[in-house]
């Protein structure tokens, strides 16, 4: 993922001009991450360290949902619908 895209990812989930941490953000980055890793693993099968990264950032971006629908359900709901992830 280069900083261009990531820059793009970031401002189309960003709630407001200078929003860079949120969690919408976070998720929306990682999610970006894990399909470009998920793409690589395709192709290299017995890339090992590459596995650990892709699960390590899945873990995250559960923990990251996890902490969206217990605190705010309606911004968690908006979010899986837009990434078109299944919850």
């Amino acid at each position: 993922m280069t900083k261009e895209d990531k820059t793009v990812v970031m401002k189309d989930f960003a709630r407001h001009g200078t929003d860079v941490g949120s969690a919408e953000v976070q998720v929306a980055v990682l999610t970006q991450q894990i399909k470009d890793l998920t793409e690589h693993m395709k192709i290299h099968r017995k890339d090992h360290s590459t596995r650990r990264g892709l699960i390590r950032k899945v873990n995250r971006r559960r923990t990251l949902l996890q902490y969206l629908r217990r605190t705010q359900h309606d911004r968690y709901m908006e979010l899986v619908k837009r990434l078109q992830l299944r919850h």
